[in-house]
């Protein structure tokens, strides 16, 4: 092995010295371009080499070049350079399955073994006519080489630093790397190989728990095709917002920010916040009338109404028959009274079938009728029973004032909500995490403290659970597959938001932001339909307090 010229122990120190501080470096970056920069690097002054070239092991079993430096050249390539390797990887094995030793970086990377090479033109054994070809082409002179494979707590070798000429610290002169080059250079490898393991393992795990996070989100979604969408929609409007009041430079928000930490948080607990309807049964969730269960139960009235039609149609028959059996002539008032008959069913069954409509307000006034028609009517089921033709629970869900759902459904809905706080409360978030319960659960709150389930005001919510509650509200309203309303347009959308910040449902410093950055245009653009980006007067909507001229979308 090649003696160094001109060691003395104060260098020697020196250079351990770095090797440490090199190592401290490397277990506190996180990002994995830089963190394979520094490897590079460090490596290069600790052995005062000219050059240097880091590869990584690929999946295909192939060394992809990550980073390349040469000092004399100026040459930098890869990592935070911003400049690309023109360069194909090297095959570990070549086509016909034979291991590609003849390379050294891939003998290195197949065998584990660190390889020292004093001269490149006059060593034998391996393929150098690639480092000719550079040389000739660029006027460098590649001599000393050193490569070392980097291992990682598997043993598997993930990845081969490579240094070229070795300069003497006194001399400048090209020299052959030393022993104790070779060993401070295996030392950093080895340290390395962890910071890298530690990275790649780190960003494995994230895009682990960031995939879990989007498959339940999904699998709620999933649950009904009339809410497919929402878990995925809300974070999107959620960080629009966050972003529009993190750039604000004025007015009661001014100070509020997010850093990368906090900013993945808040997205964490958006793709969360419905987390709890996972367990909300369908046949509420998707209510699309007020008499559906498991099926749309109007359909059973039909068929009542298709009974007693043919009851009345048969009685009239029946009576007629009897008559003539007697040799009398038919009734002839029986007729109309059948045509009557017929004609109150036909009105009746098509109020009933109003009434199940969502979007048909009911009043006192129709819900008496719903009663009275209730009354009016008896039939015989299938075991000759003689039933009213609405029972106590049909006459219930026909007699909801707005929407589908009952009071019990509606309880049922808004506890999703629990549900979800109990879930996230029971993960053992990290430090950087442990607010994603708090945000998640307070999308369903009011400002006013009648929001559920806590009934919290404004001063006991975060800026982060308001900001999800307006994005809530806004996904619901603009949402085209809810099967119990129509998509709202932008502008109506707005106004029904400003009326909610004049009666204290939503923050009105935060409102005042998501339209004055006009943070529901850049949401509407993507997400919504052509006939929903109407025109938008900020002037025109209720309570607002901030600037803004028409805005065609």
């Amino acid at each position: 092995m090649v003696t160094s010229p001109a060691g003395t122990s104060e260098r020697i120190l020196d250079r351990i010295d770095r090797l440490l501080s090199i190592g401290v470096g490397l277990s506190a970056e996180k990002d994995a371009t830089r963190l394979l920069e520094m490897i590079l690097v460090g490596a290069k002054e600790l052995t005062g080499a000219d050059g240097g070239t880091l590869y990584i092991v690929t999946e295909d079993r192939r060394l992809r070049i990550e980073i390349l430096r040469t000092n004399s050249l100026g040459l930098k390539l890869g990592g935070t350079s911003g400049k690309p390797i023109p360069f194909e990887p090297i095959p570990l094995f070549l086509p016909d399955g034979t291991p590609n030793t003849q390379m050294v970086v891939s003998h290195a990377a197949l065998t584990g073994e660190v390889i020292n090479i004093p001269d490149a033109y006059a060593a034998e054994g391996f393929d150098f006519s690639g480092t000719r070809t550079f040389d000739a082409r660029t006027g460098y002179r590649s001599r000393s080489f050193l490569t070392v494979p980097m291992k990682n707590h598997e043993d598997q070798i993930i990845g081969v630093l490579q240094l070229i000429n070795a300069l003497n610290p006194l001399t400048g002169e090209v020299v052959a790397f030393s022993e104790a080059d070779q060993r401070l250079v295996a030392s950093l490898a080895s340290q390395a190989s962890v910071a890298l393991t530690k990275n790649t393992l780190i960003q494995d795990f994230k895009h682990l728990f960031d995939a879990l996070i989007q498959l339940l989100a999904n699998a709620v979604d999933e649950k009904s095709p009339y809410t497919g969408g929402h878990c995925r929609r809300v974070p999107v409007i959620t960080m629009l917002l966050a972003d529009a009041i993190s750039r604000s430079a004025s007015g009661p928000l001014a100070d509020f920010s997010l850093n990368g930490k906090e900013r993945y948080e808040l997205e964490i607990a958006a793709w969360l916040h419905d987390c709890g309807k996972v367990i909300t049964p369908e046949y509420v969730v998707d209510k699309a009338t007020r008499l559906e269960t498991i099926f749309d139960r109007i359909h059973l009235l039909d068929t009542r109404f298709e009974i007693l039609k043919r009851d009345a149609e048969l009685e009239v028959l029946r009576e007629r028959l009897a008559a003539l059996e007697r040799g009398e002539p038919p009734a002839t008032s029986a007729g109309s009274d059948l045509e009557s008959r017929l004609r109150q069913l036909l009105l009746d069954r098509e109020f009933l079938r109003s009434c199940n409509r969502p979007e048909n307000f009911m009043d006192s006034g129709k819900a008496a009728r719903v009663r009275e028609v209730a009354g009016r009517w008896r039939w015989r089921d299938s075991d000759g029973s003689d039933r009213l033709l609405l029972s106590a629970d049909e006459i219930e869900n026909l007699t909801i004032p707005a929407g589908t759902l009952t009071d019990l459904e509606r309880g049922i809905i808004n506890n999703h909500i629990n549900t979800t706080i109990h879930m996230l409360e029971a993960l053992p978030f990290p430090k950087d995490l442990c607010q994603v319960p708090e945000f998640a659960a307070g999308h369903h709150e009011k400002v006013n403290g009648k929001g559920y389930p806590r009934g919290l005001t404004r001063e006991q919510m975060s800026v982060q659970a308001r900001i999800m509650a307006i994005a809530d509200v806004f996904e619901a309203l603009t949402a085209r597959d809810r099967p119990y309303k129509r998509a709202k347009t932008l502008s109506e959308t707005l106004q029904i938001m400003g009326q909610m910040k004049l009666d204290g449902s939503i923050d009105p410093d935060i409102f005042d932001i998501f339209v004055r950055d006009r943070v529901y245009l850049a949401y509407a653009r993507q997400y919504l339909a052509d006939e929903q980006l109407d025109v938008v007067d900020p002037a025109a909507i209720p309570g607002y307090a901030g600037e803004g001229g028409a805005d065609p979308a």
